[in-house]
């Protein structure tokens, strides 16, 4: 069941259109309300005055027709008060009021003027302010027929409404342009520290990124700066230290090699022979796990082209959806999908690769048909010199890095790496990278 859509849904989810939210919403409301006090204060107050006014003439004049109703009269009393009041009077004999009456945009106006008449005249009216552009229509019954009138509008409508409302707007539309050009230049460097961000997330050198911006903006710019730095640092301790710790191993290890492969074949010594290989093979991995973060650059990589390849020299089927180029390193990309083939030929049997894409993301899946991974062990897996004592692990050498290399790998490309069940029984990993 759906529930009632909130106020969070309608609320801009950019920092500019909330500032811009922020910035504009009261100004309008503001304005709306000093509109609101003006029209039904000054403005109705003036209307007002001035539509009892032309009442006024209207009702004196109507009083002056009826006592000596003919058209003569009509003329005399249009003579008078049409040069210096602007009121036109006109006698149509035989005619009655019409039925129906248009409606004005402003009701205020034709509220004014029908309270002003029916306080002032007796006779039944009626009036038209939309018929004629610069003028009222105004007609009273009498014994002889209609006493029609025309008024000009200026006379019963104050023309400074229009010319508020003008201002109003323009000042809104001004303020608005302004606001807009000046938050937009504040949300800049906020989104410079975020692609910078994002970038430096997926391996990237952002070290052409400079902090501007406001002083909150520029401390958080060169709050992420120095964050780089510790990361980048310890990274590269990384490295060299297991670097070192191989380098300075491999050599005993080589003379050990050595002084085995001279010596006479017996069962224990096979057994050290074994376990010299083993042991160079944990040191490959460790450099493997701490080249994890990677250095250099991305380029443009087919993305099928390289599964295509990387199927056909490990002999592992592989289906693509459509062809993909990403930007990326493909050495890497490559060592984790070889090292998640691996873990399946490991652990299991049959692996096989899939490319799918969506519209925002690339998955790759290696698929196998082995028994799998409880869930409530899929996160420790991930973890760095992780092993597991079930079906997957029993009389299989390795040192648990072949999945922690693969996320590395993911996250420094700014994606996932993650596991579910496979359609074919076993364990599906899945490569999630942004297109």
């Amino acid at each position: 069941m759906a529930g009632r859509p909130s106020l969070k849904q309608f609320v801009p989810k950019s920092i500019f259109g909330r500032s811009l939210l922020i910035i504009i919403l009261p100004v309008v409301v503001m304005q709306m309300i000093v509109a609101y006090i003006f029209f039904n204060a000054h403005w109705a107050t003036v209307t007002a005055n001035l539509t009892e006014s032309v009442a006024a003439d209207v009702a004196v004049a109507t009083e002056l027709y009826s006592r000596d109703p003919s058209i003569d009269t009509a003329k005399a009393l249009d003579d008078l008060l049409r040069p210096d009041m602007q009121l036109s009077v006109r006698l149509k004999p035989g005619e009655a009021l019409p039925q129906s009456r248009r409606r004005n945009f402003f009701s205020v106006l034709d509220q004014s003027i029908g309270r002003a008449l029916a306080n002032a005249i007796d006779e039944p009216f009626w009036f038209d302010t939309t018929r004629y552009p610069h003028h009222i229509d105004i007609r009273v019954a009498v014994d002889e027929g209609v006493l029609q009138f025309y008024a000009a509008r200026d006379r019963v409508f104050a023309p400074t409404g229009f010319v508020f409302i003008f201002w109003l707007v323009t000042a809104t539309i001004l303020l608005t342009l302004v606001s807009v050009l000046y938050i937009r230049r504040q949300s800049v460097p906020i989104r410079e520290l975020a692609d910078a961000a994002d970038a430096f997330g997926k391996g990237q050198d952002v070290s052409n990124y400079k902090p501007h911006g406001a002083a909150e903006v520029r401390r958080a710019g060169q709050s992420f700066m120095r964050m780089r730095q510790r990361i980048r640092r310890h990274l590269d301790q990384r490295t060299l230290m297991l670097a070192g710790v191989s380098h300075d191993l491999r050599t005993p290890l080589t003379r050990l090699k050595l002084a085995l492969s001279m010596a006479e074949t017996k069962e224990d010594i096979a057994e050290a022979r074994h376990d010299v290989d083993e042991m160079e093979a944990m040191l490959s991995a460790y450099l493997d796990f701490a080249h994890g973060a990677g250095r250099g650059d991305a380029i443009p990589v087919r993305l099928d082209e390289l599964l295509l390849t990387l199927g056909e020299e490990e002999s592992v089927p592989v289906t693509v959806s459509e062809p993909v180029t990403i930007d990326a390193r493909p050495q890497q990309i490559r060592r984790a999908v070889l090292n998640l083939v691996n873990n399946a030929r490991k652990y299991a049997r049959d692996p096989s690769i899939a490319l799918w894409t969506t519209p925002d993301h690339l998955l790759i899946r290696i698929d196998d048909a082995g028994p799998g991974i409880p869930e409530d062990k899929r996160e420790d897996v991930l973890r760095p010199f992780a092993r597991m004592d079930d079906a997957r692990t029993q009389n299989v050498e390795g040192v648990g890095l072949g999945l922690a290399v693969a996320r590395d790998i993911a996250q420094i490309h700014g994606g996932r790496l993650k596991l579910d069940d496979s359609p074919r029984g076993g364990l599906r990993a899945t490569i999630q990278l942004p297109r």
